[in-house]
């Protein structure tokens, strides 16, 4: 008596097509996102030597713009915000000749860092409506004059409590989408306990104006391992709940930590695309990774292009 045909759900082969489709469907979901930071360092760099990807979306962000005078000794200036890029070799008609050129590129521009010369930026307001104002006024003239696209905020000292820092960034950022004058805005947090009660706060009274959070992970030891990775990838996917959260690697060898592109960092991303969670990838910076011609650019934009599972 012949056999009856096996059920499709018994077949190993049929289930295995179908946890690969699973695997295709997953890796389909995640971004094709790449953003880099640049003219931080004034290092003679434009635009047009960093390698930009066709079928990437590609986010330069500008560093940085600073609420501080531009004087020997800079000062707080209450969210009149000021130029500190390379503004020799990325000016207005940069910004305006890589947008013509290429159309999958957008530029932002990033507020605060970490220091001016030997000093720490803080982030000092006077008052949050003061400074509001103020940001509000001064930054919506550097975005007409640069054309610029979006906004990221990269405070990393502060003299402020949490619930200030959050109404102050949160009322520029809202009135500034509201205005038109920015479609897309980032935060750049990193797993310290006086920046991340400053960014929660922020997260979790105006998480609805804030597109994607650029998480320095490169900010973690450089032991980092693989695995290690991946658990501060989803405590932080915890922390910023409904967030697109990009990771990162840093060419900057002076301080360089988290997991390297030489140790594991796109494998890591790698298994996040498979699992349709990688958000994107940034890199810090363009300006660190000229003498290494872009390398890392090269094969971020690549793994974000691919439709490969491996």
């Amino acid at each position: 008596m012949p056999h009856a045909p096996m059920a499709p759900w018994n077949n190993p082969s049929f289930l295995f097509l179908l946890a690969l489709l699973s695997l295709m469907s997953s890796a389909s979901q995640s971004s094709r996102l790449f953003r880099e930071y640049i003219g931080a360092e004034s290092n003679c760099l434009s635009f047009l030597d960093v390698p930009i990807h066709p079928s990437v979306d590609f986010h330069f962000i500008l560093s940085f713009a600073v609420d501080y005078t531009t004087s020997k000794h800079p000062t707080p200036t209450n969210g009149d915000f000021n130029i500190f890029w390379d503004d020799d070799n990325l000016t207005p008609s940069h910004v305006t000749s890589i947008k013509q050129s290429h159309g999958n590129v957008k530029v932002a521009f990033s507020l605060g860092g970490d220091s001016l010369g030997p000093g720490y930026v803080y982030f000092h307001p006077f008052s949050i409506d003061s400074w509001v104002a103020n940001a509000v006024t001064s930054l919506s003239r550097i975005i007409k004059r640069y054309n610029l696209d979006g906004i990221d905020i990269d405070y990393e000292h502060f003299m402020a409590d949490p619930d200030t820092f959050a109404e102050c960034i949160g009322r520029l950022l809202t009135t500034l989408k509201n205005n038109r004058v920015i479609s897309f805005a980032s935060i750049a947090p990193f797993e310290d306990d006086e920046v991340q009660r400053h960014y929660l706060a922020l997260w979790r009274k105006y998480g609805s104006v804030i597109d994607y959070v650029n998480f320095q992970f490169y900010a973690y030891d450089a032991s980092t391992t693989v695995s290690q990775f991946l658990g501060y990838f989803e405590m932080q996917r915890s922390n910023y709940n409904g967030g697109k959260i990009l990771v990162s690697c840093t060419t900057d060898r002076s301080s360089s930590g988290g997991l390297s592109p030489e140790h594991g960092f796109f494998n890591a991303s790698r298994m996040l695309k498979m699992q349709g969670k990688l958000d994107g990838i940034f890199i810090w910076s363009a300006d660190d990774s000229k003498s290494n011609g872009f390398l890392y650019e090269k094969q971020s934009q690549d793994l974000l292009a691919s439709d490969r599972l491996y």
